[in-house]
């Protein structure tokens, strides 16, 4: 195909200036979507004592937006590969920035739910976007170190969003901190209006005219003979990984509390999770090109089983929990970053941004059920060990799916 052969046109050749710009819009973009979808997250007290919440209600509010990717990842994601990459980021980013802007105004808990949950579409559609858009826009000596810088970014913002609400929230309120993050998601759909380019292996499709609505077979397609198999073993991996990912960064830094740390301790491992995190994404992008990305994913994946049973003997002796927890944080967040890497490699460029769709879609699945499985679990009378050890098992499970079922090009 076409597109196809301008992306092998593209390999020949290094990455541009002008190819990095669009890298570069992508980060942040990526950036800002990790602090919209964490904004809640960092308002939650405030927006919970004001209107007197319960903790279901505020449950379903911060589980909103993460529905929100899910749908956003898995719907929004076939019309780019229909009518291309940058109309999705841009409609993505501007559905995002509307939804932040009016959760300033809501009335109650209801509207602001309904407002993550638009924030939410519009965040899946942009991480979406820029997965793809970034891959068919770097060299090949640089495409894994590229796609990884997204996932690196999106860490950031959320990091960067935490900063961002604890001066806000003390100042002004948690409203402004939904206003802020609108008017910066808006602006940079505007930058992205006069400086986002197309990707090249898009616009090199034979398009048909007119173009079909789309139907149910666009979903589908990711499933057909001869991909099915690597669609659902990435979906399927990156749902384990997600699942494991969000009990880790959600239940943590509460369950080493309840073994004896003191909350300063407990929220200080809570950041070197977050710190090994964006090194973890960091090493993998640098690393992926020597060792391979597949192989190293697989390495992650063990590792973390590794490490996650440890994780409360280490809560004993302070400066082993929190290397211990410095090199989690780099090997969940490295195999994300490799898997972010894998998906959009597999598959062609008239099918690709659905594929990715789909794939994210089901790892955002597995971040919504993982702290409720876990709640669930510890209600049934688990302890944290018993808890570390049984996400440890979902690891492996992941590695059997990514050495049977996916391919690396």
């Amino acid at each position: 195909m076409r597109g196809e052969t301008a992306l092998e046109r593209l390999s020949t050749t290094p990455s541009t200036t002008s190819q990095w710009w669009v890298i570069g819009l992508c980060m942040l973009f990526n950036v800002i979507d990790g602090l919209d979808v964490m904004a809640m997250a960092f308002t939650a007290s405030r927006v919970a004592a004001e209107w007197a919440l319960n903790g279901a209600q505020l449950g379903l509010l911060l589980s909103a937006s993460l529905v929100g990717m899910a749908l956003g990842s898995l719907l929004a994601a076939p019309r780019a590969d229909r009518f291309g990459r940058r109309p999705l980021l841009l409609a993505g980013l501007l559905l995002s920035g509307l939804g932040m802007l009016l959760s300033f105004w809501s009335p109650d808990h209801h509207v602001l739910m309904f407002l993550r949950l638009l924030t939410g579409i519009g965040t899946g559609a942009v991480l979406v976007g820029a997965n793809v858009l970034t891959f068919e826009h770097a060299s090949p000596q640089r495409r894994n170190l590229a796609v990884a810088l997204q996932s690196l970014a999106f860490a950031m913002g959320a990091s960067l969003g935490g900063v961002l609400a604890h001066g806000l929230n003390d100042l002004m309120g948690w409203r402004y901190v939904f206003l802020a993050g609108g008017c910066i998601t808006l602006v940079a759909a505007l930058a992205g209006v006069f400086w986002l380019r197309e990707s090249p292996s898009f616009l090199a499709l034979e398009h048909r005219a007119p173009i079909p609505p789309l139907s149910p077979d666009d979903v589908s397609r990711p499933f057909s003979a001869g991909q099915w198999q690597q669609t659902l073993s990435l979906a399927l991996a990156l749902f384990l990984l997600m699942f494991c990912f969000y009990f880790v960064m959600s239940w943590t830094p509460a369950l080493l509390v309840d073994n004896g740390f003191t909350d300063q301790q407990g929220a200080r491992i809570g950041m070197l999770l977050a710190l090994g995190g964006m090194l973890g994404a960091l090493f993998l992008g640098l690393a992926a090109n020597r060792f391979g990305c597949r192989r190293l994913l697989s390495g992650f994946l063990l590792l973390d089983a590794a490490l996650l049973p440890l994780m409360v003997p280490a809560s004993h002796v302070p400066g082993l929990a929190a290397l211990v927890a410095v090199t989690l944080g780099l090997m969940l967040n490295g195999a994300v970053a490799a898997l972010f890497v894998l998906a959009p490699q597999a598959f062609c460029t008239s099918v690709r941004t659905t594929g990715v769709g789909v794939v994210l879609a089901m790892g955002r699945l597995g971040a919504i059920i993982s702290p409720v499985v876990a709640g669930f679990l510890l209600d049934a009378g688990w302890t944290a060990q018993h808890l570390f050890m049984f996400f440890a098992g979902s690891q492996v499970l992941a590695v059997l799916l990514i050495r049977r079922g996916t391919r690396e090009r």
